[in-house]
């Protein structure tokens, strides 16, 4: 039975963006309903604007079952998740001045649009933690990818004191109590992986202690190969760039360069973005480029919902909660 969220969506979203959005949800849950799994990508700024909200409910309800994201996805939960009470909003965010941008500075703010994230009780807070399972790593020799040590650190409940929003809204907390996969290619853009760095540089951390994005690959790969032996996998794509972009090419990866016959390609692919088609930018590609790659087959169901991810990820994802 679905709820009264989901019941306004089918109601009144009948056209355009708002029809795609329903649309892409119906394919979604009859993915769900045929056996298959999902992979939801993360690009953009979607945990500071508070997706694990919706996000750790469809993990908890295994209607995600792996997670691509950026670096600063990654550690921006655990950010709020710590800090929330000393987050700053700034709802006129488009009449600063650079100098009230500096005054900013000063306070050790670090503005993501409307939000300001505190350096002390945030990123710092997160590093000393960081820095204890990156060391210990070290020491013992011992390698992890990214999101490995942010699972440790979880897990060890050492922050539970810390929390500042109500658990159930992390969505990297619902994905490490699942263990479920998690790749963060790139994930020296961002400012835990320039903490690491800088270690590294003082000789206070080795770099081969942290997995490479050619092993986040590889592991994919093996993933993707085990996940298709029973059933197919579909992708849901909020935002562009990199989080997008690396996993997708799993499969032409398998294909082409492994020459393995039997990988199926992604069973579903829905891109919500704001991003155009123009001066040859692939986040803004209509989803039927993606067959001249061996991504998506004709039949793949296809859609692009071209709109806010921050409005239509939660209406999407309420419609598959039944909310």
């Amino acid at each position: 039975m679905k709820g009264p969220v989901s019941q306004f969506i089918i109601e009144h979203y009948k056209h355009f963006n708002a029809a795609a959005l329903v649309d892409a949800a119906i394919a979604y849950e009859q993915q769900l309903l045929k056996g298959n799994k999902m992979m939801v990508t993360l690009a953009g700024a979607m945990s500071t604007a508070e997706l694990g909200k919706s996000l750790a409910e469809m993990i908890r309800k295994n209607k995600v079952h792996a997670i691509t994201c950026t670096g600063a996805n990654l550690e921006e939960d655990i950010f709020n998740l710590v800090a929330h009470n000393h987050y700053k909003r700034i709802p006129n965010y488009r009449d600063l001045t650079p100098a009230q941008e500096m005054e900013l500075l000063g306070e050790h703010f670090n503005r993501v649009t409307d939000t300001c994230i505190p350096e002390a009780e945030a990123m710092r807070a997160i590093e000393q933690h960081l820095f204890k399972a990156w060391k210990a790593a070290d020491i013992s020799g011992n390698r992890f990818f990214p999101h490995e040590f942010f699972y440790k650190i979880l897990l060890s409940r050492d922050l539970e004191e810390s929390y500042q929003i109500n658990p159930k809204d992390s969505w990297l907390l619902a994905a490490a109590e699942k263990n479920i996969p998690l790749f963060v290619p790139g994930w020296e853009d961002s400012t835990c992986g320039n903490f690491f760095a800088s270690y590294c540089i003082e000789g206070k951390l080795n770099a081969s202690t942290t997995k490479s994005g050619i092993e986040y690959m590889m592991s994919l790969a093996e993933w993707y190969q085990k996940e298709t032996t029973g059933s197919q996998i579909g992708f849901f794509q909020i935002g562009g760039g990199i989080a997008g972009d690396f996993p997708i090419c799993v499969v032409p990866m398998l294909h082409q360069d492994l020459q393995l016959d039997h990988i199926p390609t992604w069973s579903y692919f829905c891109q919500i973005s704001d991003s155009t088609t123009s001066y040859g930018s692939y986040s803004g590609a209509v989803p039927n480029e993606k067959i001249t790659w061996g991504k998506l087959l004709p039949e793949t169901p296809k859609f692009i919902i071209e709109s806010d991810a921050t409005i239509v990820a939660p209406l999407l994802f309420a419609y598959l909660l039944n909310w």
